[in-house]
């Protein structure tokens, strides 16, 4: 153990010993295998009530040990396990029949969340720690995680979300035989203490307002009675799904998502114009100055690209929310952008797998993606949330004097 003793490498640098990260690893996997020996006697002598070499009136008593080879994520480690004569001691550090150590479980998770196929996370394993697991054990763990995903998925919710943002990533999974790219709507909820949480996922239904209607009945059952503001998506049918379950709820339409839907068929020498243009309409101090803008910009553009114009007055209504709101409020809900970057993310992640064999493999890494960026959010809230709350608590005073008494 001398490497990992202080004084011990100290002296071993001085006198101008080697010193390799694999001997420091064999040291490590050498304290580790103490550690867990020294721990499971211990278990076993408080399974049994007394010693070793103490008398009792126990008929059970201690009975040798088992060898056995465990796979952590630093190697394998070889430890003698003991064991009781009537075979009732079951080890809770190292448990009967179980190869892997606690912790490389962990690890596999980690590398499926950041993307890697079993096959690549059975590679990577023998690559870096020396010990081979088979896909179908590897297959296990992360099909173990499937029905806490669902637990997850079906938790109550909070009885108020201010605001909530929706927007949806495609994914490429194989269905019947056949790739195709489906629909992964995530929705994300900001609590009265202005932090974010993930609300659910949901893959591989067609836009309608039946769906969405389903949907966000859902999140009644979960426990929302009351949501402010739906920042989303330009989603068929979601509008007209919200007004029917939360009819008192505003709705923002996302500006990002319309300004690259009006630039999609816009000829590249007048793409730079035209967003000029457009940006005067959504930059606008008010809503009646954005109106102008809009029929100003009609006039430039309306008779080469009538689409543009068209659209955005169709959808006005949507669209123009956030003009009555102060500017804290309106730089929050005129995009998607706070759930964009975690589709954004998500996309990093899937980008590698080219393809998912079943919607539930698909589901399992969007949990895993969405839990590890959660994480991240535990200790922060949305910028000017200090402003945002109180301005929210006067337009919507009807509703949040429910949740301020």
């Amino acid at each position: 153990m001398g490497i990992l003793n202080k004084e011990e490498l100290r002296k071993q640098i001085k006198e101008g010993k080697e010193i390799s990260l694999d001997g420091i690893l064999d040291e490590f996997k050498g304290l580790l295998k103490e550690a867990l020996q020294t721990a499971t006697q211990e278990e076993l002598t408080s399974h049994l009530g007394y010693e070793k070499y103490q008398e009792s009136d126990n008929p059970n008593y201690r009975n040798g040990i088992n060898k056995k080879t465990l796979k952590s994520k630093y190697g394998e480690v070889d430890v003698e396990i003991p064991r009781d004569r009537d075979g009732s001691f079951e080890p809770k550090l190292v448990p009967k029949r179980e190869r892997l150590l606690k912790g490389s479980e962990d690890l596999i998770l980690s590398l499926y969340t950041k993307g890697m196929s079993v096959r690549d996370i059975q590679h990577h394993l023998d690559d870096l720690y020396g010990y081979e697991l088979s896909e179908q054990t590897i297959s296990n763990i992360t099909s173990a995680i499937i029905e806490k995903a669902k637990e997850w998925q079906n938790r109550p919710l909070e009885s108020i979300y201010p605001i909530i943002f929706m927007d949806a990533t495609v994914l490429k999974i194989r269905v019947d035989r056949v790739v195709k790219n489906i629909a992964a709507y995530i929705m994300l909820g900001v609590t009265l203490e202005g932090k974010k949480e993930i609300i659910g996922i949901w893959i591989g239904e067609n836009e309608s307002s039946k769906y969405w209607l389903t949907l966000l009945n859902e999140l009644k059952n979960r426990g929302v009675e009351d949501v402010l503001i739906f920042a989303i998506d330009g989603l068929n049918g979601f509008n007209q799904a919200i007004q029917a379950v939360y009819p008192q709820a505003e709705i923002q339409r996302c500006i990002v998502h319309q300004i690259r839907s009006s630039l999609r068929y816009v000829s590249w020498k007048d793409r730079k114009a035209v967003a000029k243009d457009l940006k005067s309409v959504y930059t606008a101090n008010t809503e009646e100055d954005a109106q102008i803008a809009l029929t100003e910009f009609n006039d430039i553009w309306g008779k080469k690209y009538p689409h543009i114009s068209q659209s955005w007055s169709n959808n006005w209504n949507e669209l123009s929310t956030f003009f009555k709101y102060p500017q804290a409020i309106k730089t929050l809900i005129y995009t998607t952008n706070p759930i964009e970057s975690l589709n954004s993310n998500i996309k990093r992640k899937t980008k590698s797998k080219g393809s998912f064999p079943t919607i539930d493999s698909a589901f399992k890494l969007l949990y895993l993606a969405t839990q590890e960026v959660q994480e991240k959010w535990k200790n922060s809230r949305i910028r000017n949330w200090s402003e945002i709350y109180p301005q929210l608590s006067i337009f919507f005073s009807e509703i949040m004097e429910k949740y301020t008494k």
